[in-house]
């Protein structure tokens, strides 16, 4: 029981890592259209120079990919059966309330529709494992 309570803090600090970054990096990408350099590459380059010089950008790039690594670690032992739905939907309830409280528009009625069914499908799929 123990291990299984350490999975499962782990797996919901991912879902919470995970969902409440990915609003902070479209604030933290924006003006990245507006960077515009002749040819591929040195446009390439400019984006990548614009984002990795960019703490708004990186801060949660980095806290992302930190709760990718614990996601990976953590698949070590936990049931991917039940490790990626979990996350999933966690997930996604988080970016929606982060995005929510940054002002972004989630969708009004159809987004919230929408991941009610999620997590119902979740919670269908879990208990029948």
């Amino acid at each position: 029981p123990g291990c299984a309570a350490g999975e499962a803090a782990a797996l919901v600090l991912v879902a919470v890592l995970w969902g409440s970054t990915g609003p902070f990096l479209r604030t933290g990408a924006a003006g990245l259209e507006e960077v515009r350099r002749q040819g591929r590459l040195q446009q390439l380059l400019a984006e990548i120079r614009f984002l990795g010089l960019n703490y708004k950008y990186m801060v949660p790039f980095l806290l992302n990919q930190g709760g990718s690594l614990l996601f990976y670690l953590t698949l070590a032992s936990a049931d991917l059966s039940l490790a990626v739905p979990l996350c999933n939907s966690l997930a996604l309830i988080v970016t929606l309330v982060t995005g929510r409280l940054l002002g972004e528009d989630i969708g009004g009625k159809r987004a919230v529709v929408g991941m009610l069914l999620t997590i119902l499908g979740v919670t269908l799929c879990v208990a029948g494992s």
